[in-house]
């Protein structure tokens, strides 16, 4: 069966309440199409996690600019002064997560391990509500899994069965990212044919990928 489907199926697997991943940093390998037909969609109460909500109606801001988002899981949120304001207005639950502490996060809910130990965080607003442990005398925070019903991927080249690049900076977070949902669809700027990307150029292996659109 191919993977390669439309924009319209691609957002039917997207409902209201789901946790969603998306890529990018301020846009950049943002899945922005998806991320557009989800808006027009209209589903609530998702949660998010990811980097940052880009700008005011502009890629993943455009969910927060909707009111579509219940709960965001990210490392900051400057640039948005919607998610700032519903933030201040108790409207968005927001759960900060150091830059590379988010990551390990993430990659701890795609590798199946149990969380990971940091010593980021301690002494701050970070460490409230979390498990410290102590490993030869010094304190770490124990920093839990997450995991995603649905993975966004923005995707500079996809061959059809998903084995994916991400150009320059693109890469950010959507390599792990597709590792830690139970649905991964792929947004391509260029989709080629099986064999045309050279095994060891390959980011993302196509058997993560669950769906893909150009």
């Amino acid at each position: 069966m191919s993977k390669v489907i439309s924009i319209e199926e691609a957002v039917s697997h997207v409902k209201d309440g789901m946790t969603i991943m998306f890529g990018g940093f301020l846009g950049a390998g943002t899945a922005v199409k998806l991320v557009e037909a989800i808006a027009k969609k209209g589903v609530k109460n998702l949660t998010l996690i990811g980097n940052d909500t880009a700008y005011p109606n502009k890629a993943i801001g455009m969910l927060i600019s909707n009111h579509q988002v219940k709960k965001l899981i990210a490392s900051h949120i400057g640039t948005n002064a919607d998610t700032i304001q519903q933030f201040n207005d108790k409207e968005l639950e927001i759960e900060f997560a150091p830059q590379g502490t988010l990551a390990e996060r993430i990659r701890c809910g795609g590798a199946g391990l149990g969380g990971v130990l940091t010593r980021t965080g301690l002494g701050t607003v970070v460490e409230q509500g979390k498990r410290k442990i102590e490993i030869d005398g010094k304190e770490y925070l124990l920093e839990m899994p997450l995991h995603a019903d649905v993975a966004l991927i923005g995707a500079s080249i996809c061959d059809t069965v998903g084995n994916c690049i991400y150009k320059g900076t693109t890469q950010n977070f959507n390599p792990m990212m597709a590792t830690a949902a139970d649905l991964v669809i792929v947004e391509t700027k260029e989709l080629v044919e099986v064999g045309s990307i050279p095994m060891e150029q390959v980011h993302t292996p196509g058997i993560y990928v669950d769906y893909i659109v150009q």
